[in-house]
């Protein structure tokens, strides 16, 4: 795949400016948080599936971004970090068709139902 749809700009949109929402280089955007903080054990988790997916071959660094860069402005500016990382992977396992959208229902159902339960 080639340019737009590799999920890179093709060089009529770079000569021309347009740039996705999520490119924000060289535009302000406040101070940059450099201390650590403790991450939830969910971000964690969300990292944890990221490394074996990758490991097991089924999901690539790019197809994790070009699902970021793919969100909606409104969910891109809404999600955290990692809540772009898990739409992300589960959009990929989707695309691959390494799970299906009943399989992924039935299965955040059942979270929903165990944590409401807390």
């Amino acid at each position: 795949m080639r340019g737009a749809a590799a999920g890179r700009d093709t060089p009529g949109q770079r000569a021309s400016g347009m740039r996705q929402h999520h490119d924000m280089g060289g535009l302000p955007a406040g101070p940059v948080e450099r201390s650590e903080h403790d991450y939830a054990l969910w971000e964690k988790r969300v990292d944890a599936l990221m490394v074996l997916l990758s490991e097991r071959g089924l999901l690539r660094v790019d197809e994790l971004r070009r699902n970021i860069e793919a969100l909606p402005p409104d969910a891109y500016d809404k999600m955290s970090y990692y809540e772009r990382w898990i739409s992300a992977i589960a959009n990929t396992l989707l695309q691959r068709g390494a799970v299906t959208t009943d399989e992924l229902g039935r299965k955040m159902a059942e979270i929903e139902a165990r944590e409401s339960a807390r």
